[in-house]
């Protein structure tokens, strides 16, 4: 049953089409999608591994988040920022993770550069400052945007400090994942409940 770009789904609870059919897709939604980020490894790893989405559909990188995890050591920073040209080509050969040599150094370098913001309170105070005073109110996909003028500068600013892969559109997706924008659908059994904004 469809309500506005809604699937009622045979627990009774609403949710938009990408988090209706995939179980692993659904979990996402239900317990981790738009759920406050806060800590810097986890920030770290959301980064990463929106960067190894572009042109790629998330379930693809959910399905393959376990390997990234082990092939990143869960993205620790500091293991990753000393990752070397062979840990590169190694990571070349792995086919549990998107084997994309400029993806891959990208993850390298925003470790580096995740470890010199420390200087300056950190990633995870650097990229909440771009929180938006006012959240969409989406009733079907298209009311969704995929860029703000937020994502757009914090994208600017991530660039300046050395991150790389971290294009506005991009940036949106991060801030939809960790809870800084509320795309939940007005009608979904989520909306509003990542403590950030109220529905």
């Amino acid at each position: 049953m469809t309500v506005e770009g809604i699937i009622i789904g045979d627990d009774g609870l609403a949710r938009p089409l990408w988090a209706s059919s995939d179980p692993l897709m659904r979990e996402y939604y239900d317990t981790e999608w738009g759920l406050p980020v806060r800590d810097e490894q986890g920030l770290y790893e959301r980064i990463s591994l929106e960067a190894f989405q572009a042109g790629l559909s998330w379930a693809t990188i959910l399905r393959k988040r376990p390997a990234f995890r082990a092939a990143f050591h869960n993205f620790h920073p500091e293991t990753v920022a000393a990752f070397t040209d062979a840990d590169v080509e190694r990571l070349l050969q792995d086919p549990g993770i998107v084997r994309n040599r400029l993806k891959i150094r990208a993850a390298i370098t925003n470790a580096q550069a995740t470890i010199a913001l420390r200087a300056e309170g950190g990633l995870v105070d650097f990229v909440w400052q771009f929180q938006p005073a006012s959240t969409p109110e989406p009733v079907t996909y298209a009311d969704v945007p995929t860029t703000s003028p937020e994502s757009i500068a914090l994208s600017k600013a991530l660039r300046k400090k050395g991150f790389a892969f971290v294009g506005p559109t991009t940036m949106f997706a991060l801030m939809e994942a960790i809870g800084m924008v509320d795309t939940h659908l007005v009608d979904s059994h989520r909306r509003g409940t990542s403590g950030v904004w109220r529905s």
